[in-house]
């Protein structure tokens, strides 16, 4: 049975069509609704390499592997895994990899989930603390533009970009019991 999902907001295909525009080949992720859309195109294009992590900083590594191969490679996280990366950011600092990453943000607009407020409201501080310039989208007719500089920036600049996609953006999220 093949499941069928809610056409995505236009915002999420403008982020996937960035991705094939500017040539990435490999998209790194721990699974997260706010980037369900761009997953699942990863899945379905053969073009591209998805690669579904464990843990977010595993991504980190795998996306500069990519790099060392010759392939552009994309993040995609949420804010709680920025946490969980820090200490791996370094090898992007003393390596001086070029790195995306998109991060759909917790912890902000209408939050359900006190469990999310406190890197929530830490994320672009610690992204930048470790030399991440930090781009954010708060509005849809804002997202493809500034994943596309994000692009520019990371792969032909050479620069340790992250786009903060806001949780306004994203919409509400509800706690679903069954």
């Amino acid at each position: 049975m093949s499941q069928t999902h809610a056409p995505a907001p236009a915002w999420q295909e403008d982020v996937f069509a960035a991705l094939k525009k500017r040539g990435v080949q490999q998209i790194a992720y721990v699974p997260d609704s706010g980037h369900s859309h761009t997953i699942r195109e990863a899945q379905r294009d053969p073009a591209l390499h998805d690669v579904v992590l464990t843990t977010e900083e595993e991504g980190v590594a795998v996306v500069s592997g990519a790099w060392l191969g010759g392939q552009k490679a994309v993040l995609l996280m949420q804010s709680s895994g920025v946490g969980n990366c820090v200490n791996m950011f370094s090898l992007l600092q003393m390596c001086q990899f070029p790195f995306l990453t998109l991060v759909t943000m917790r912890g902000e607009y209408a939050e359900f989930n006190p469990w999310q407020s406190p890197m929530g409201r830490s994320t672009q501080q610690a992204l930048e603390l470790m030399g991440i310039t930090v781009l954010r989208a708060d509005r849809p007719e804002d997202v493809e533009e500034t994943v596309e500089a994000a692009l520019d920036s990371a792969f032909e600049a050479g620069e340790r970009v992250a786009v903060l996609l806001g949780q306004k953006l994203i919409g509400r999220k509800k706690w679903e019991r069954n």
